[in-house]
This record gives structure tokens, C-alpha cells and sequence, in this order.
């Protein structure tokens, strides 16, 4: 496919000619930092906030919106920008944001202040900002009044923090007219880097590791705790979960892994370049496994399926053998092979235990293909605007909505130009979340100039 580029003069031309650049930074940022105010935290979620938000801005720009409760309080909106036949673009951002103890933030998460050039606030990454440049250029597509060879739908939902049931999924049961003629969509899941010499590299998220949350039940006689039997519900339990530790998940490597490794070995030292650059054949040795898994986890999430051991219960008192107990676990499997086989895998491992296993959610898997005029848009804009900086498709070890989008065939990628500096503290899911001011406004005329290359002919 041919990449489309654009000069950087004529770029600036029609930016300048549909809106001014400075005038919608400093929007974006109040925005941003109204939004932040808005309490999304999930639970309870209330998205219904984000709603109003994001109405009152259509109804001031004159833009016809629809809205839909999932569930009480938990609300989605969405608006549509008329177009050309080409397959539409969704812009898509969850609205709702985890929790934050403020008792170790600095200060209050939802204030939205800007400090030292940061603005803080809970949502800042994830993803409120991204949301937040989303808006901006789809505002600017409409305020421009420019001739668009397809539709742009902006979408933003609720509950994606836990689980997105109560808000993509439930559109996709429930408003199936959005997804309509829609063939490509950008999410979170992607962004923009720099190490210690500068070197600029935009991640673009393809596809993701496919969540499955299980539990292991078990049952056994019950009885008083001077008295232990040979088995318990308890004893039962650690057995599995030994078996799990003892056994860890062997190392493979899928395409778009091998690719992403091979791309990051390009700025590596001798220590690990050469074994990123050749990871298929790394994974054979034991000690690179080994060192991998110590220095960097993520990195070693994307070389095997990983279970994370996160919740337990047992007796409701210290003196009780209890009947049944039960353990949690955070299953996250690559994109290679369906779930139920990596779940009958585990209950072949832990069948002599007498413990079972229940599904609490598991994902099908998916990958987007990177032969599109969206991926060559972001790699030659990117490249116009940051002169040496790279492009390479990713794997996520967490999970987001586009695995619901995937599913209906829709080329879902997750991007955001916002380059974050190896120096930069980002609190994601943490303390302090934050995003430096100059790189939201620089994101927020990168990001348009990505979606003009594919919108406009």
C-alpha cells in the first residue's frame, strides 16, 4: 500500500486554515482539566457525568449526539461527523477511571491543577487526556466544515476498567448502528517515546493478550483447626496453586512479538540487542529467560502465557477448618490459541488437586493488520512531524475495548502521539498521575494530523 505523506508547509497551511493551533491547545488543556474533575471512578463508575460533559460541548458546537444507560448511571455517548463511503472511523476512549488513594497521592486526584508543567489527576493517562485529544480533532473536522471521504464517530463509554460489559459490549448488543460500515477505529493502547539520546519511537498497539479470569474452587470436609485431616478446601487450593508456581508457562513467540522485539534491539546495548533481535531463538536459553523475567516483566508477559495469583479465601474464622476456599487468578494468554484450550491446559495441570475451575471472563483473541492507509498514515505523519523517530506495532499485556471491535472484524489500533520522556513519571493506575502540559499540546496537533491524512482525500 502506498504511504501517504504530507510536507510539512502544506500540513501547517490547512492546520492553520481550519483552525488556530494555540487556541485549541489551550482549549484542550481546560478541558482536560474539567475533566479530570469529573468523578468517573470505577466502581461505582457513574459515567453518566462523563455524559453531560461531553453534551454540553456538542450542544455548544452545534453537534447532534445520542446517548444510552447501560445500567443506572452508567452512561455512553456518541456523535457522528457524515462522510464519504469509505469505511467509517470510530474514535474511541472509555470515560470511566480506577481509584486512587489520596492519601498517597500529593495531591487531590481529580483536581485537575496543573504543577511544575504537569497536569495531575487521576485519568490524565488512562485515559482521559487521550480522550480528551480525541475530542479535539473531531471538533476541528467539524468546525473546518472540509469534505470527508467517510464517516467519524466519536464514541466514549463506560466500564472499560472493568471488563467494558456495561459499555462497548453492551453498544455492540444494543446499538449495533454505530459499528455500521466501520472499518477502522483508534483506542489507547499505544503511544509515543524517548530514551536518554532522544531517539523517538510510537508504539501502535495490534493486538493484546487475552484476559481470562478463573477461579479455583474447592470442597472438603469441614472441621476444628486442632484437629487437621489429611485434606482440606484449603490445603486442596495451595496444592493448585503450587502447581502453578512450580510449572511456569513455557516461552513462545508470535509474529507481531518477534517484530516488536526486533524493532526495540534496534537502540539496544550488546547486552540485550542481540538477543531481542533474534528472540525466537533467545527464548532456548534458559539463563535469557531467567534474566528477562528479572529485569523486565512486561517484556517477559509477551514471551508466554502468565497467571498472576490475586485473590484467596478460605475460613471466616482462625479456628475452623472451613468446607470450601477458593483462590483467583489473572490469566492473561497470547493471541495464539483460544481459551479453552489454555483452560483445559490448567485443569489437566491441576486435576489431581480434586480443585475446579470457573471461568469469571475470558476474551477471544484477535490481531489487526498493519496493511491499511491508518497504519501508513501514522507512520509517514509521524515521521513528517518528528524528522528520525520509528514505528512499530505492539502487544499490550493488558487488555482494552478493542477486543470487542476486533471481534466484528473492525482494524483496531491503539495510538496516542503523546511522547513520553524516559525521565517522566506517569502514575498510571498509581500516585500522582500525570502528563507534562507541552507534550498533551503537542499531541493534540499530532494526533489531528494523523486522522486528517485518512479522513480527508
Amino acid at each position: 500500500m502506498k504511504k501517504i505523506r504530507i510536507g510539512l508547509i502544506a500540513l501547517n497551511l490547512v492546520w492553520v486554515s481550519v483552525v488556530n493551533a494555540q487556541e485549541l491547545e489551550d482549549e484542550a488543556v481546560r478541558w482536560l482539566q474539567d475533566f479530570i474533575r469529573v468523578d468517573t471512578i470505577n466502581p461505582p463508575g457513574n459515567e453518566y457525568r462523563a455524559v453531560d460533559f461531553y453534551s454540553a460541548i456538542f450542544e455548544a458546537e452545534g453537534i447532534e449526539y445520542e446517548t444510552a444507560e447501560s445500567a443506572p448511571g452508567r452512561g455512553n455517548i456518541w456523535a457522528r461527523l457524515e462522510g464519504g463511503d469509505e469505511p467509517g472511523l470510530i474514535l474511541l476512549q472509555h470515560t470511566d477511571v480506577v481509584p486512587a488513594e489520596e492519601e498517597f497521592w500529593t495531591i487531590d486526584p481529580l483536581s485537575g491543577d496543573i504543577r511544575d508543567g504537569v497536569i495531575l489527576g487521576r485519568g490524565t493517562r488512562d485515559m482521559k487526556g487521550l480522550g480528551i485529544i480525541q475530542l479535539a480533532t473531531f471538533l476541528s473536522l467539524h468546525r473546518s466544515g472540509v469534505e470527508l471521504n467517510r464517516d467519524v464517530i466519536f464514541l466514549a463509554t463506560a466500564d472499560e476498567e472493568a471488563g467494558g460489559y456495561f459499555g462497548v459490549g453492551w453498544l455492540i448488543e444494543n446499538r449495533p448502528e454505530i459499528f455500521d460500515g466501520v472499518g477502522i477505529l483508534l483506542n489507547e493502547g499505544g503511544g509515543g517515546s524517548s530514551n536518554e539520546d532522544g531517539d523517538i519511537v510510537f508504539g501502535v498497539e495490534v493486538t493484546q493478550k487475552v484476559p481470562v479470569w478463573l477461579r479455583l474452587n474447592a470442597i472438603d470436609t469441614p472441621g476444628h483447626g486442632s484437629s487437621p485431616r489429611t485434606t482440606s478446601a484449603v490445603t486442596r487450593i495451595v496444592s493448585a496453586l503450587n502447581l502453578l508456581l512450580e510449572n511456569p508457562f513455557p516461552p513462545r513467540i508470535i509474529g507481531p512479538v518477534s517484530e516488536y522485539f526486533s524493532e526495540l534491539s534496534v537502540d539496544m546495548d550488546e547486552e540485550w540487542g542481540p538477543s531481542y533481535a533474534n528472540i525466537s531463538s533467545a527464548i532456548s536459553d534458559p539463563a535469557f529467560v531467567e534474566r528477562l523475567h528479572a529485569a523486565r516483566p512486561g517484556h517477559n508477559s509477551l514471551i508466554r502465557d502468565t497467571c498472576s495469583m490475586t485473590r484467596m479465601s478460605g475460613s471466616s474464622k482462625i479456628n475452623v477448618i472451613p468446607p470450601e476456599a477458593w483462590a483467583e487468578l489473572d490469566c492473561r494468554i497470547l493471541p495464539d490459541k483460544p481459551s479453552a484450550q489454555f483452560i483445559s491446559e490448567l485443569e489437566d495441570l491441576i486435576g489431581d488437586t480434586g480443585v475446579t475451575i470457573e471461568t469469571i471472563m475470558a476474551f477471544t483473541p484477535a490481531i489487526s493488520e498493519t496493511n491499511t492507509r491508518l497504519f501508513a498514515a501514522i507512520e509517514s505523519v509521524t515521521q513528517e512531524l518528528h524528522p528520525g523517530s520509528r514505528v512499530l506495532p505492539s502487544v499490550s499485556t493488558g487488555f482494552t475495548d478493542s477486543h470487542f471491535t476486533r471481534d466484528l472484524g473492525i482494524v483496531s489500533y491503539g495510538f496516542n502521539p503523546l511522547i513520553t520522556g524516559h525521565e517522566d513519571h506517569t502514575g498510571v493506575h498509581g500516585n500522582d498521575e500525570q502528563v507534562p502540559e507541552a507534550a498533551f499540546r503537542r499531541a493534540v496537533s499530532d494526533f489531528y494530523a494523523v486522522v486528517r491524512n485518512v479522513v480527508i482525500d
